[in-house]
C-alpha cells in the first residue's frame, strides 16, 4: 500500500470513528479548559530562541486529559523521508479522535537525525491536536524586544545550504534577512536563497 492509499484508508477509518464520539467531545472541551501553557524553557542552539520542548507540551495537557478519562496516544508510521506521527485521543468509553497525520523529514539519515525529527514531529502534532501554543515562562520575556543577532553572511548561506525543505529554507532565510539593514548583504542573501530554493523545488518534484 502506497502513501496515498494508506492516508485514504486512515481518513476513512477516522471518519467512522468520529461518527459517534459525544462523550469524548464533551470530555475534550472540559480538558481543554484546564490546559496549562506550554512554557518555552528550551533554547535552540542555532537561532538562540526559546521554544516549548516535548516534555513541556505533555506536561501542559496530560493531567487535564487524564482527569477527564482521556488517554493520549501518538502513533508512528513508516515514512521514506523521515517520520510520521498521529496524535490520538482515546476516551474511557472507547471513543477515539485522531488529530491527523503529521510528516516531518529527517535532516540527517541516521539515528540522531530520525530521533530529532520524531521529537519535533511529536511536539507539533500534540500542540496542533490540543490547540495549544508555546508561551514565554516569564512576563519580562514577552515585553522585551528581541535583540537582533550579529549578521554573518557566510554563516547564513551555510545554514541555508544544508536545508532539506523549502519551508526550512524560508525560515532560515527570513531569520537572517531581518537581522541586517545592509542592502548589499540582503541582496547577496536573497540571491543565495533563490538558488537554493530552485534546487530544492526541483528535488521535491522528482
Amino acid at each position: 500500500m502506497n502513501r496515498d492509499d494508506n492516508d485514504a484508508a486512515l481518513a476513512h477509518q477516522q471518519q467512522l470513528e468520529n461518527e459517534q464520539m459525544s462523550k469524548l467531545s464533551a470530555a475534550l472541551v472540559r480538558a481543554q479548559r484546564a490546559f496549562s501553557p506550554a512554557l518555552k524553557t528550551s533554547v535552540n542552539p542555532h537561532f538562540k530562541n526559546r521554544y516549548a520542548a516535548l516534555d513541556a507540551c505533555i506536561d501542559a495537557v496530560m493531567d487535564a486529559l487524564n482527569n477527564e478519562g482521556i488517554f493520549l496516544m501518538q502513533r508512528t508510521y513508516n515514512d521514506e523521508a523521515g517520520v510520521a506521527v498521529e496524535t490520538v485521543f482515546v476516551h474511557e468509553s472507547g471513543e477515539q479522535l485522531s488529530g491527523g497525520i503529521l510528516r516531518v523529514p529527517a535532516v540527517k539519515q541516521d539515528p540522531q537525525g530520525y530521533g530529532s525529527a520524531l521529537t519535533y514531529c511529536r511536539r507539533y502534532s500534540l500542540m496542533t491536536a490540543c490547540g495549544i501554543a508555546g508561551e514565554d515562562d516569564d512576563g519580562e520575556a514577552a515585553r522585551k524586544t528581541p535583540k537582533a543577532p550579529a549578521f554573518d553572511l557566510q554563516k547564513a548561506i551555510s545554514l541555508m545550504e544544508v536545508c532539506e525543505t523549502v519551508e526550512e529554507l524560508k525560515t532560515v532565510f527570513s531569520y537572517w534577512y531581518r537581522s541586517t539593514p545592509n542592502a548589499l548583504q540582503r541582496e547577496a542573501l536573497k540571491n543565495a536563497y533563490d538558488e537554493f530554493k530552485s534546487h530544492l523545488t526541483t528535488t521535491e518534484k522528482e
